[in-house]
């Protein structure tokens, strides 16, 4: 008896957010939120199948409009500044609760 497949399909869009008119927009977190939470963490689960050598396949489609965000150079800067941001409150929050539970 064939038991058959299973094909996953991921499919990625964000609503286009680019506001160079002002300095912060708080939309344009969707996609940096996106960008760490999901595709990053996303391209080290593929990273380490290839280290382990295992076999798999991904369908993954980007709509036009992510994929444009992605090649901004305005968006590019701000995201790194957000995760910058990330970095910082999490070194605080280390050296918080080093004072907390100390």
């Amino acid at each position: 008896m064939h038991n058959g497949y299973l094909n996953l399909v991921l499919h990625a869009h964000l609503p286009y957010i680019r506001h160079p008119e002002h300095d912060y927009f708080l939309e344009e977190n969707w996609l940096y939120e996106a960008i760490t939470e999901s595709y990053l963490p996303l391209l080290d689960v593929f990273e380490s199948l290839l280290n382990d050598n295992v076999g798999f396949g991904i369908t993954l489609s980007l709509s036009p409009t992510l994929v444009e965000m992605f090649n901004d150079p305005l968006l590019r800067e701000r995201c790194l500044k957000y995760i910058n941001k990330l970095i910082e409150l999490t070194e605080k929050e280390l050296i918080l609760s080093s004072l907390v539970f100390a």
